[in-house]
């Protein structure tokens, strides 16, 4: 079985970079994986889309994910301009940076939120005055579809970054793990 990911972010955030660690991460577990991103001639702060997918088999569909199995809502503004549940599946996961469940209208999905601006905040993953939630939205996806291991997203993490931006990447990735919390 192939798992569909797309994520919803602006530019700058870590989008793509978000789809590649799990990616990674999923490759350390020994799964199949892609990640690309979607975007055109878009400036810091535009909204932008990356997607993934991963799955026990070579995976040869190379194109946008128009009906994710999960979503991945990096910034909490972005519900009030695209409609980031659109193609969801019926009874798929969205994972969403906010601090409310009334962040995007109730579907038939699964709805978890963490609050990764504060987890950016505290631990100084902010740059140019932009929180850089990318790692910790990949901690509560973690724990909220069992993807990937919280493990293997470290693993990937400390291949990618060194020193001080990887250990403030990884305790971002695992404050959000056992943050995130789904809504009812």
């Amino acid at each position: 079985m192939i798992v569909n990911i797309r994520f919803h972010g602006r530019g700058g955030q870590g989008v793509v970079t978000a789809a590649n660690i799990l990616i990674e991460a999923a490759a350390i577990e020994g799964k199949q994986g892609q990640a690309f991103p979607y975007f055109g001639a878009e400036r810091r702060g535009a909204p932008v889309e990356a997607y993934a997918r991963i799955g026990d088999e070579p995976i040869l569909r190379h194109s946008q994910v128009k009906n994710p199995d999960i979503v991945v809502v990096l910034d909490p503004g972005l519900p009030r301009i695209v409609d980031v549940t659109h193609g969801l599946k019926d009874n798929g996961v969205i994972v969403v940076n906010s601090e409310s469940c009334s962040i995007v209208d109730r579907g038939n999905y699964e709805l978890y939120i963490v609050d990764a601006n504060k987890i950016a905040e505290e631990l100084g993953l902010v740059i140019s005055g932009w929180h850089v939630v990318n790692t910790s939205m990949l901690g509560a996806l973690a724990k909220a579809s069992g993807i990937v291991s919280l493990d293997s997203i470290i693993k990937a993490i400390a291949n990618r970054f060194k020193g001080d931006l990887a250990d403030r990447n990884s305790k971002a990735v695992e404050r959000a793990y056992k943050e995130v919390r789904k809504c009812n």
